[in-house]
Parts: structure tokens; C-alpha cells; sequence
């Protein structure tokens, strides 16, 4: 009869061991679930009243985005990346000509770091479309402003009148007449 119980008890064990398994493995699974969460975090890509972006930045782009303001608004407004194509921003970096004007070359490291965040966020270029050199080329940059009259050439700062808020890289906020 010893054996019997012994026997029964041993059953009953394995039994349990796969529901203390499977108890185990949601266990872990919340608490892996909860710190991947709270790495990945978009507490610290949430736009800021300070930068008032257009685009929430994860924070492995953010230096890059803080270069390319920082090198590129300081002559006129920078652009949302995505206003032109990837092709565009690669052959601006790489040119030391800028529109008429000579410019310093960004070199590695800030320059990887500005790709990097232009890359990320600018749009691919379809296949029937030429590389844009001036915004007012850019179809997306068309699409966004399909009733507005463009000044002919574009010029970057004339932005404001509509985002007044484009210089601090805001471009969601629009002027009172076009917000109706």
C-alpha cells in the first residue's frame, strides 16, 4: 500500500509541475513585457513645447535631429525630413555647394548621426520621380500644400506666414487663416 500512495503522490507532482511551468513563464513574461516597455518608453520621444517637432524622435535619433538643427536653421528654416526624399538629403550632405552658397562640410561623426535621423524620417522617392533639389520640386511638399500659391522660387522663410511656429521647428501649428 506504501508503494501505492508513493506512487499516486509522484503522479499527482508531475501533474502540477506543468501548471508551476506555465505559472513561471507568464510571470516572466509580464516582467519582460513590463521592462521592454519601459525601455522603449515614449515618454522620452514625446514632443516638447522647446523643440515643438513634427515628428515624435526616439531618443537613439535625437542627437541627430539636434545636429541637423543646429547646423541647418541657423541660415534658414530646417525642413521636416520627410518633405524630401532620402536621395535629396544624401545629396545635400554630400555637396559643399548649398544652394549658392559654400558651406563647411559636416564630417563623421555629426554627419553619420544627421544621416542617420534624415534617413530614418525622410520618404523614399518613387520610381518615375527626379531627385528634387528645391522644396517646391518635392511632390510630398506639393501634396501637403495643394491650395496654396507658392511664391515663385520658394523661399524657406516664407514658411512663417503660415507656420508661425516653423522656426522653432513646429510645423503643425498653422496661422489663424488657415486653420479654418
Amino acid at each position: 500500500m506504501s508503494n501505492f500512495v508513493k506512487r499516486k503522490f509522484r503522479d499527482r507532482q508531475l501533474k502540477r509541475r506543468p501548471l508551476g511551468l506555465m505559472l513561471v513563464i507568464l510571470v516572466w513574461s509580464l516582467a519582460m513585457g513590463w521592462l521592454l516597455a519601459l525601455a522603449t518608453s515614449a515618454h522620452s520621444a514625446t514632443p516638447t513645447p522647446e523643440i515643438g517637432t513634427v515628428d515624435v524622435v526616439p531618443a537613439q535619433y535625437q542627437l541627430g535631429q539636434e545636429l541637423y538643427l543646429e547646423n541647418c536653421s541657423t541660415c534658414h528654416i530646417a525642413l521636416p525630413p520627410a518633405v524630401l526624399p532620402r536621395e535629396t538629403w544624401k545629396n545635400l550632405l554630400e555637396d559643399s555647394q548649398h544652394y549658392g552658397a559654400q558651406l563647411k562640410p559636416l564630417i563623421d561623426p555629426p554627419r553619420i548621426l544627421v544621416w542617420r535621423y534624415l534617413s530614418t524620417f525622410s520618404r523614399t522617392q518613387s520610381p518615375n520621380e527626379e531627385t528634387p533639389y528645391r522644396v517646391n520640386n518635392s511632390r510630398y511638399f506639393k501634396a501637403l500644400h495643394p491650395k496654396v500659391e507658392l511664391p515663385r522660387p520658394t523661399q524657406i522663410g516664407s514658411c512663417v506666414s503660415c507656420h508661425p511656429s516653423a522656426s522653432d521647428y513646429n510645423f503643425r501649428r498653422l496661422s489663424q487663416e488657415w486653420e479654418k
